[in-house]
């Protein structure tokens, strides 16, 4: 008795559907980061927290994240350690919350790729 079985290989829209994945995810993951940075970012009028963004480039083999805040003191706000903020405001704003919520953000990305998986 002989027996058939037909296998249909369908690898590169696997490969296709699992980087759009990782993508939403380092997208989820880095306004997940923006937002919390913004909890902290130093503010007087506004301006600095409203100028944070999460953003994604997809290109070549890797997908990388980015959170920036365009002003052009945004920089000696996060560095300079001696410059006094308001309750809960802090230098480091963006860094602290990174390294604070890196489990959450390997857990965001990590979950839309199973999603992708099923």
């Amino acid at each position: 008795m002989t027996q058939r079985a037909r296998l249909q290989w369908n690898g590169p829209r696997v490969i296709a559907q699992l980087r759009a994945a990782e993508v939403r995810g380092v997208q989820l993951a880095t306004e997940h980061v923006l937002e919390r940075s913004r909890d902290r970012v130093p503010i007087e009028e506004g301006t600095l927290e409203r100028s944070g963004v999460a953003s994604v480039d997809d290109e070549g083999d890797q997908v990388t994240g980015a959170v920036s805040y365009d002003t052009r003191y945004a920089v000696r706000q996060h560095e300079d350690m001696t410059l006094h903020h308001d309750q809960g405001r802090t230098a480091k704003y963006l860094e602290l919350p990174l390294l604070e919520e890196a489990d959450q953000v390997q857990a965001l990305i990590a979950a839309q790729i199973r999603r992708a998986l099923r």
